[in-house]
């Protein structure tokens, strides 16, 4: 599981999650990316087991690039606990993702492997993507 090694605050805030994304919104390693269509939190659970199935599907032709990372600790109180007493202790982490964000990159393959590598890894995670190229290839819709 991805998570930051050290942080300097333990409990963040739960913030609001507005507006486009500003940055990572074009793809700048791979070929072809993975674009977020909505706002949303991305465990990293949900990371890994997206970045699984683009791996599965690529194998040794092509390379590809993970471009989120969870920041942000999610707190729970345990369960039957009363209200009250403090802040709950961090449970697991969570990526921020705007619309616009490319989450993942591929380079090395053809575009129907990457379509169908995206289109699986989709299926893992709680938000709508979709599958964009670089800006120096045709768009991909």
């Amino acid at each position: 599981m991805l998570m930051p090694k050290k942080v300097k605050f333990r409990k963040l805030q739960k913030g609001r999650n507005r507006g486009k994304a500003s940055r990572g919104i074009e793809v700048s390693y791979g070929t072809y990316g993975m674009k977020a269509l909505e706002p949303g939190w991305i465990t990293s659970r949900q990371i890994e087991a997206a970045r699984v199935a683009i791996v599965r599907r690529v194998r040794k032709h092509g390379k590809m690039w993970i471009r989120l990372f969870p920041h942000k600790p999610i707190t729970q109180k345990p369960a039957e606990t009363r209200m009250g007493k403090g802040k709950g202790s961090p449970e697991y982490w969570v990526a921020v993702v705007r619309p616009g964000h490319i989450m993942f990159e591929v380079d090395g393959v053809d575009v129907e492997i990457a379509a169908e590598a995206f289109r699986i890894a989709g299926h893992k995670l709680p938000i709508k993507t979709k599958m964009v190229a670089r800006r120096d290839i045709q768009e991909v819709t």
